[in-house]
């Protein structure tokens, strides 16, 4: 999907064409780079390919695509290159997803796959893997070379270094707990012989003493000499035993580059005048430097740059100078080198003339993450001119001078005049920023402060932003001010007014507080329905920052009186070091031969290699197409016309596919429990994002264009979008369940305390790493095909593409080798995908491929669905509740999808860990125009719980009680009835309770933390300790069911298939586990290849956290029946005889080394309406500490993970 049809136009007009000639015509045009220490020259580089399609195209494929847009870091690579800032060779980690391969010429590509591989790894791949450090995998080469990177730029980092080298890679699975473990391995300290934490008398880097590092010839100390520290189980690093920089790159001459076709051309000027006499030549030619913004406007706003000029490699404008008044900085340093330039040139002028640096510094420590700070630039955050770029408030309080140059003149443009409306600024079409003067402060009395508040601290735009600078006389007069914002208004701005007012004024007077506060008001007026929204929340945090700002300054003030000073509020709130404990000792009671032990995930140092195969990596078939999707972007309209007559002009298009191309109407109509969602629209859209058609094409940049091409036209109908709107309309699916048991209405009015309220949770999106994707091979006979699918659900993805192409599903085989995360939203949403590519492939009879961008995947994928409850509790004096009913509401999106069997969840989940002897809680889906939503870890119960949780929160509060005491008033007890009535049997959640407490001094940090909170004003903490249970089982009863297939292969190998698929919860693992156990065979001996249902049919999806039962019993069953048949031969081999030895005896003696397995839960079949049978075969139980501890207690564990 993109967003709309843009003329193509030649790369350069006309009237331009014979001067860029003339500049141009003895570049060069073939790129000179190293690829994991092989040279490579491209002379037909594709133009509008990044490094990550180059690399994912020649078969490079650990490299992942996450996001496109260097949010996730699942692309991360480094490129090693001579950094003329510091004039040393530099390992920086990218992001593949947006370098241009223009970027790569004169230096070292690093991938993955380059430093180990499963047989050989990397010391980094090795820890994470065997650390338990990767489970989906996909993002776990992003990682890798994160870390690879760290170290090989310095070999021994500290605690933050290791922990900051990751701010720009997201892991969706592991929590990072896992991933900074092993990373932390390699840290100062861990990674000396002589630390404490490795049994030493101290690392000359931990004593308070110390005279140095040990490693240093001058350190003074009379230990042995350290050895460089690893355990046992782990690969020494060694720092020189690394792949070096290709010498040949030494010698590299950088020449000017040239080349593309007719759609793009790039430029690589190599001087500073070279650069000039281009953009003189062709002013509107697009500047770039790291591309983090530039492609994200090509991939997802469609914007087409026909000529863009790299700088990245012009070592003029990446160049510094001190001067007495002032630090010139070139405009194409990078952010990390400004990094560490502001902490040198606060150590050159001082603490008191290098404030400007310190606020730089702060800023930059939280922009994006590190690979983005590898490549942003200064100059691209001006010119880009974001109104909420972090710099550029720094830079604007400061009245920074930006140096333009042009081949005509060199002028220079003050700060405060740069900006000049939105995405616009003072710089001249065919000027460059050459350099920045940024002021170095006077001695004494000028103070600046920068200020940034985001959802999150690292890696996070900001919602606003601020730098804010004062001087002073002697007698504490402003002499002068700046009060630059961000986010506040179309550009970076000076509060005016709040200047004016303040200029002149006795600071440290706490009226001047009071009139500038009252003057940002003034200043920032933001009305209801402001562009970026939160108009309260951002004028608030405008004021804020400047109080904290004049208590900051007044602390530092020697004439200020401390008593005047707000204290609490000036300390920045750091986050700390990561840590976690893991108790590895609570599952050996449980261990035997195979099962219960601590094991790494069996794919563990291929997903860390970059070996371990996704759906999208599977290899180009011959003759394959690529689709791409087009979506509505109405939220509910009449279609009047689609035309695709301009797609299918584009050179490369094959194909288009829409709902007549299918075998009939109702083979349209998809979904689970309940077919009312269609794959293609025909008449009606009734959510933005649904799939009207799929255009065909040779590449997926061409598919891309080819939908973008299609012409849909609308008619716009009414649309409901909030929980709250449906209910207004009484807008709902017909689903309607609920629990009643007791006699509510009895206990409200014999309660001493009835309580009302409302508890609403929000959507959250499952960000699987790796989108939804599918590669579609149809076969030349019969019908057949072969369906590789990003899926948790292969029986229902084989049953939709049966049904699309009017083919038996017995010529259908739906395959998964594994997924890079689920969290339940491929367990109905990936079918939508793969049987529209089913459609395309039947169609064409070419094998289709694709895989959704992260914007597309939102769109069409749903999410948690949010909830509304409405509840009512009964409660007596003592705390003891009496009654609950509540009324429970989920937004379930346009189509029911699996809304019915979530809101089920949620009702039976109500009652959180309580007895409440009369309940009675209603669930209803709300019908609106939004996008599906759909199943998500927890499937219903965490809202359930939720809507509990904060009725006792809420109840505790108005009987003036600790919640915490009204929880342990109403715990169920073992053998009580929930109120579907089911027996809590093994119920251990009081024990747990007790157990958290009592290790974790819970009640001293409850003091504790009420007396910081009654002593501080703004800064408050919480404590929070949340006991639960969950229910497993499938809610509907013919799910409870999975199949397995075991073989034994004559060398005494054993292949296992079953109906779950891998995702990362590490399914895969305990099931080899199981058959090894069960077999009595080592689990090396044991092999899965994937999920297929050609091996075993009629699979349940792997969801409900009972995969590893359903399918972990089925394996069971059929080692036991093997067993049986092998048992004659350990009899006649004896008890030594290996698994080898008995199958070449029994296949001899013609015994079945086959066998099919099968189990069903038993003793489960809730009715809903009469509340009768029983819903669940055990619960899962929890006591969480927010932030400090858990305790679970589960079924006896297959896996200590």
């Amino acid at each position: 999907m993109a967003p709309g049809l843009l003329e193509i136009r030649p790369a350069v007009d006309d009237e331009h064409r014979r001067s860029l000639r003339t500049i141009t015509e003895d570049w060069h045009d073939t790129l000179t780079f190293y690829l994991n220490g092989t040279k490579v020259s491209l002379d037909t580089a594709d133009p509008e390919v990044t490094l990550l399609e180059y690399l994912r195209g020649i078969g490079l494929t650990g490299t992942k695509l996450g996001c496109a847009e260097g949010g996730c870091g699942a692309c991360t690579v480094v490129i090693s290159q001579y950094n003329p800032t510091t004039k040393k060779i530099y390992h920086a980690s990218v992001n593949a997803c947006l370098s241009p391969l223009v970027s790569l010429d004169g230096k070292h590509v690093i991938t993955v796959e380059g430093i180990g591989s499963s047989k050989s790894p990397h010391p980094i791949q090795e820890r994470i893997a065997m650390g338990n450090g990767s489970q989906c995998g996909f993002c776990t080469p992003g990682i890798v070379m994160s870390a690879y990177a760290l170290l090989r730029n310095n070999s021994a980092p500290s605690e933050l270094e290791v922990e900051e080298a990751f701010d720009g890679n997201l892991c969706r699975c592991t929590g990072y707990r896992p991933i900074l473990d092993a990373a932390q391995s390699f840290n100062a300290a861990n990674s000396c012989g002589m630390s404490k934490a490795n049994g030493g008398s101290g690392c000359c880097m931990e004593k308070a003493n110390g005279n140095g590092c040990c490693k240093s010839t001058t350190a003074d100390f009379d230990a042995e000499p350290a050895k460089r520290f690893t355990t046992p189980d782990f690969k020494q690093y060694n720092p020189e035993a690394q792949l070096i920089f290709p010498p040949a790159l030494k010698k590299h001459e950088m020449r000017p580059l040239a080349f593309g076709n007719k759609r793009k051309r790039w430029f690589r000027p190599v001087t500073l005048q070279q650069l000039l006499e281009l953009k003189s030549a062709y002013p509107s030619a697009k500047l770039i430097g790291g591309s983090t913004e530039t492609q994200i406007e090509v991939k997802f706003k469609a914007m087409a740059y026909t000529h863009s000029v790299y700088i990245g490699d012009i070592a003029e404008l990446r160049q510094y100078s001190y001067h007495d008044d002032h630090l010139e900085i070139g405009g194409n340093i990078t952010l990390t080198d400004l990094e560490h330039l502001a902490l040198d040139a606060v150590k050159h002028y001082g603490e008191e003339r290098g404030q400007p640096f310190a606020a730089i510094y702060k800023q930059l420590r939280y922009f994006a993450g590190r690979q983005i700070r590898n490549v942003g630039t200064p100059a691209g955050n001006l010119a880009t001119a974001s109104p909420i770029s972090d710099l550029n408030p720094v830079l604007l309080a400061l009245n920074a001078t930006v140096v333009a140059k042009s081949v005509d003149e060199t002028i220079d443009i003050p700060m405060l005049e740069f900006f000049k409306a939105y995405r616009v600024t003072a710089l001249a079409p065919d000027a460059i920023i050459a350099s920045i003067r940024i002021p170095v402060f006077a001695e004494k009395g000028e103070y600046m402060r920068a200020y940034k508040q985001s959802k999150r601290k690292d890696d996070d735009i900001a919602i606003v932003n601020s730098a804010l600078r004062v001087r002073l006389s002697t007698d504490n007069i402003v002499e002068d001010c700046t009060l630059a914002y961000g986010g506040m208004a179309p550009t970076t701005i000076p509060a005016k007014k709040a200047m004016a007012w303040l200029k002149g004024k006795l600071f440290t007077d706490p009226k001047t507080l009071e009139g500038v506060m009252g003057e940002l008001e003034q200043d920032f007026d933001l009305r209801f329905g402001v562009p970026g929204g939160m108009a309260t929340y951002r004028r608030s945090l405008a004021l804020g920052f400047f109080y904290r700002f004049y208590h900051d300054v007044l602390s530092a003030l020697p004439s200020a009186q401390k008593a005047e000073v707000d204290e609490e509020c000036v300390a920045e709130i750091e986050r700390e070091i990561s840590k976690g404990y893991k108790d590895h000792s609570s599952a050996v009671a449980y261990e035997k031969k195979v099962i219960g032990k601590e094991q790494p995930h069996v794919a563990a140092l291929k997903q860390c290699a970059g070996e371990a195969q996704y759906t999208d990596d599977i290899p180009p078939q011959k003759n394959e197409l690529y689709g791409c999707l087009v979506l509505s972007t109405k939220p509910h309209a009449k279609i009047l016309s689609v035309n695709h007559d301009a797609a299918m002009d584009i050179p490369g298009v094959i194909d288009y596919v829409d709902h007549t191309d299918l075998p009939n109407e109702k083979a349209n109509w998809w979904g689970a429990p309940v077919c009312d969602e269609t794959f293609f629209a025909v008449d009606e859209v009734y959510t933005a994002g649904q799939p009207i058609a799929m255009v065909l094409a040779t590449s997926a940049k061409i598919a891309e264009a080819g939908a973008r091409a299609v012409k849909v036209e609308y008619e716009e109908l009414p649309a409901i979008f909030t929980i709250e709107e449906a209910i207004a309309a009484d807008s709902y699916f017909d689903h309607y369940h609920f629990i009643n048991n007791g006699d509510v209405d009895k206990a409200f009015k014999e309660a001493d305390h009835v309580f009302e309220g409302i508890a609403r949770m929000g959507g959250q999106e499952h960000f699987y790493l790796e989108t939804n994707a599918c590669v579609v091979i149809p076969k030349p006979e019969d019908g057949e095909m072969e369906v590789w699918s990003s899926t948790q659900n292969p029986t229902e993805t084989q049953a939709y593409v049966s049904q699309v192409t009017n083919v038996a599903a017995n010529k259908i085989v739906s395959k998964v080798k594994r997924l890079g995360g689920g969290f339940g939203g491929k367990e109905t949403r990936s079918v939508q995908l793969t049987g529209i590519c089913a459609v395309a492939a039947k169609k064409t009879k070419r094998p289709v491929r694709c895989m959704l961008n992260r914007d597309e995947d939102i769109l069409t994928s749903g999410q948690r669905h949010p909830f509304l409850a409405k509840w009512k509790v009964a409660v007596n004096k003592d705390g003891k509740l009496q009654a609950l009913d509540a009324d429970i509401f989920n937004n379930g999106g346009w189509t029911q999808d699996l809304s019915a069997a979530v809101v089920d969840r949620a009702t039976s989940h109500t009652d959180g860990v309580y007895k409440i002897p009369n309940m009675y809680v209603r669930g209803r889906i709300c019908k609106t125009n939004t996008v599906s939503n759909t199943a998500f870890r927890g499937f219903g119960g965490p809202q359930g719980m939720y809507v509990c949780e904060s009725a006792m929160e809420e109840v505790a509060d108005r009987l003036g009680m600790r919640v915490d005491k009204l929880r342990e008033i109403n715990m169920y007890k073992a053998l009580e009835t929930t109120h579907f009535r089911q027996e809590l049997k093994d119920w251990y959640v009081p024990l747990m309770w007790k157990q958290v407490k009592e290790e974790g001094e819970f009640d001293r940090r409850r003091k504790e933390v009420d007396e910081f909170n009654a002593k501080s004003k703004w800064k408050k903490r919480g404590l929070s300790l949340i006991p639960t249970k969950f229910g497993i089982s499938f809610t509907a009863l013919f799910l409870n069911q999975a199949g397995a297939l075991v073989h034994i292969y004559h060398d005494g190998s054993i292949l296992v298939a079953h109906g779950g698929t891998e995702m990362g919860q590490g399914l895969h693992t305990k099931m080899t586990m199981i058959a090894a156990e069960a077999l009595g065979v080592p689990q090396d001996n044991v092999y899965i290849s994937e999920t297929a249902t050609n091996t075993v049919a009629n699979t349940s999806s792997t969801a409900a956290s009972a995969s590893s039962d359903l399918n972990g019993y089925a394996i069971w069953n059929a080692c036991s029946q093997l067993n049986e048949r092998l048992k004659p031969y350990r009899e006649k081999l004896g008890p030594d005889a290996t698994m080898k030895q008995l199958a070449h005896a029994a296949y001899f003696d013609r015994v079945n080394l086959s066998a099919n397995g099968f189990y069903k839960t038993p003793d489960i079949g809730y009715v809903w309406g009469p509340n009768t049978g029983q819903m669940f075969f055990y619960f899962t139980q929890e006591s969480l500490w927010l932030k400090s501890r858990s305790i679970h207690s589960l079924a006896t564990g297959l896996q200590d993970e």
